[in-house]
C-alpha cells in the first residue's frame, strides 16, 4: 500500500484577517460552508483544540457542555472549538470567559451551520465575539489566477499594468465545475476532482438541509430546488418564480412558503449566498430595483445541482456564462474581505445594471461588469459602466475609483482608450 503524503496549506486570504480579528476581540466566530477550509485555516493559529464533532469524545463532550462547560475551554489560546454549535450553550460560556479573562484571543470558534436553537444563546456575544464569514478558495487562493492585478492597487489609484493571462474556455470550465473547495485543489483529473462538488450536494440534500434546525425536509424535493436555483444562477428570480419552475412538471408540486423554507435552510447552512442591491445615490430619481442576485456560495455547486461536467456546461454557453459570474462573484467577495468591503449588484427600471460593485468601508467604490469573452460583450460591459458612472451624483459620493469588464477568456488585461479596464479573472488578486 502507497504511504500517503501530507497536502501542503495553501495560504489562505483569511489567515491574516483572522490574526487581525484575534488582536482585537476575546473570541472569533468563523462560519462558512463545510469543506470550505475554515478548521484547517484555524488550526494555524491555534494553539490547543476542541473537535466538538470527534465521535471519540462527542458524548462526553457534550455532556461536559451541558454540566462543566468551563473544563471545556481550558487549554492554550487561542483555543479552537470546532464545530461548536452542536453544544449551544458554549457560546455563552465562551462569552462569560472572554469577560472573565478580560484579554484579547483567547478562543476560535468555528461553524458550518447556524445553531438550531437560538434562543439556548442568552447573549449575543456584541463586543466580545467577532464574527468572519470564510468562503471557499478563490482562484488566487488556489494558484489558478497570476495576481497581477491588485484591486487593492486599483483602489489607490494605481495603473493597470498589461499582463498576459491565456486561459481558454476548457480551463474556465474546469475550474468553475471543480469549485473552490481545498480538498479538490491540485487534483488533475477532472472526474475525481468534481467529485467534492458532487458529494456536496449530496450531503447537503441527503441530511444537512434537515439537520441544521432538526426539521425533516424532503430530500428529493431539495434537489430538485438546487437544480432549480442552479438554473437561476446570477439572475434576480422571485421566490414564486423557483416554486413555479420546480412544478413545471409536477401539478403536486411544493407551496411558495415551503420553497421559502427549504432556502432558508440552505442560507443557515451557507450553500446560498443571494447578493443585496447596491444603492447609490443618483442624479435623477430613476428607481433601482432592491431584489437579490441569486447566488450559490460557489459555482461548482450549481454545476453538481444540473449534473454537468465541464464538456457539459461548453455545450450550453448562457449556462456557463451566468455560472461563470457565479465563480467571479465569489472571488469578487473573497477579495473584498480582504479590502474590507462589501459586494453588490445594481439594476434600475430603465434595464441598466451592473453585475458587481465592490463597496469598501471607506466609501470608494469601483463598478464592475462580467463578460466570458470576446469584443462585442465586452464592448457591452464597458458601455454599461460609463452609462451608470454618469448616473452617480458624484457631488454626494465619491466617483468611481475604477470601471472593469471582467471577462474570462482575454488574453491580457489592458486599458481601454475611454479609461475602462478589462481583466481576465485569472490575473485578480485583493
Amino acid at each position: 500500500m502507497a504511504a500517503s503524503t501530507k497536502r501542503r496549506y495553501l495560504p489562505r486570504i483569511y489567515d491574516d484577517l483572522l490574526s487581525k480579528r484575534l488582536a482585537a476581540k476575546g473570541a472569533v466566530l468563523v462560519e462558512g460552508p463545510k469543506w470550505c477550509g475554515k478548521t484547517t485555516t484555524c488550526e494555524q493559529i491555534a494553539k490547543s483544540s476542541l473537535y466538538m464533532a470527534n465521535p471519540a469524545a462527542r458524548s462526553q463532550n457534550l455532556l461536559l457542555a451541558e454540566t462543566q462547560p468551563s473544563f471545556l475551554l481550558e487549554g492554550a489560546t487561542p483555543r479552537l472549538i470546532d464545530e461548536w454549535q452542536l453544544a449551544p450553550q458554549l457560546w455563552d460560556a465562551v462569552r462569560f470567559e472572554v469577560d472573565q479573562r478580560n484579554a484579547f484571543g483567547q478562543f476560535i470558534l468555528t461553524g458550518s451551520s447556524v445553531p438550531p436553537n437560538l434562543a439556548q444563546l442568552s447573549h449575543t456575544g456584541t463586543g466580545r465575539i467577532a464574527r468572519m464569514r470564510m468562503r471557499p478558495m478563490s482562484l488566487f487562493e488556489s494558484e489558478d489566477s497570476t495576481g497581477t492585478t491588485s484591486l487593492q492597487a486599483l483602489f489607490n489609484g494605481e495603473m493597470l499594468h498589461p499582463a498576459p493571462a491565456g486561459a481558454t474556455v476548457e480551463q474556465l470550465a474546469f475550474l468553475l465545475c471543480r469549485g473552490g473547495w481545498p480538498g479538490a485543489i491540485g487534483i488533475k483529473r477532472e472526474d475525481i476532482a468534481i467529485q467534492q462538488a458532487v458529494d456536496y450536494v449530496d450531503a447537503v440534500v441527503e441530511s444537512d438541509i434537515s439537520r441544521v434546525d432538526d426539521v425533516e425536509r424532503d430530500p428529493h424535493l431539495a434537489r430538485r430546488l438546487m437544480r432549480s436555483y442552479a438554473r437561476m444562477e446570477s439572475s434576480q428570480t422571485s421566490t414564486a418564480q423557483i416554486t413555479e419552475d420546480i412544478s413545471a412538471n409536477d401539478d403536486s408540486g411544493p407551496s411558495n412558503k415551503t420553497v421559502q423554507s427549504y432556502i432558508r435552510a440552505l442560507e443557515k447552512i451557507f450553500v446560498i449566498e443571494d447578493m443585496p442591491a447596491w444603492n447609490p445615490n443618483l442624479r435623477s430619481k430613476t428607481a433601482i430595483r432592491s431584489a437579490d442576485t441569486r447566488h450559490f456560495v460557489d459555482p461548482s455547486i450549481a454545476a453538481a445541482a444540473l449534473g454537468v461536467n465541464a464538456r457539459g456546461i461548453l455545450q450550453d454557453l448562457e449556462t456557463f456564462g451566468l455560472l461563470f459570474e457565479g465563480m467571479c462573484v465569489r472571488d469578487l467577495r473573497v477579495y473584498a474581505d480582504a479590502l474590507d468591503g462589501q459586494v453588490f449588484h445594481y439594476r434600475d427600471k430603465t434595464g441598466l445594471e451592473c453585475d458587481a460593485v465592490i463597496h469598501l468601508r471607506d466609501g470608494r467604490y469601483g463598478l464592475i461588469e462580467v463578460k466570458l469573452g470576446g469584443d462585442r460583450l465586452i464592448e457591452e460591459g464597458a458601455a454599461n459602466l460609463r452609462k451608470l458612472a454618469q448616473r452617480i451624483d458624484t457631488s454626494r459620493m465619491q466617483n468611481p475609483s475604477f470601471l472593469m469588464v471582467l471577462t474570462g477568456t482575454g488574453a491580457y488585461s489592458y486599458t481601454r482608450k475611454d479609461g475602462v479596464l478589462v481583466a481576465p479573472i485569472t490575473t485578480l488578486r485583493p
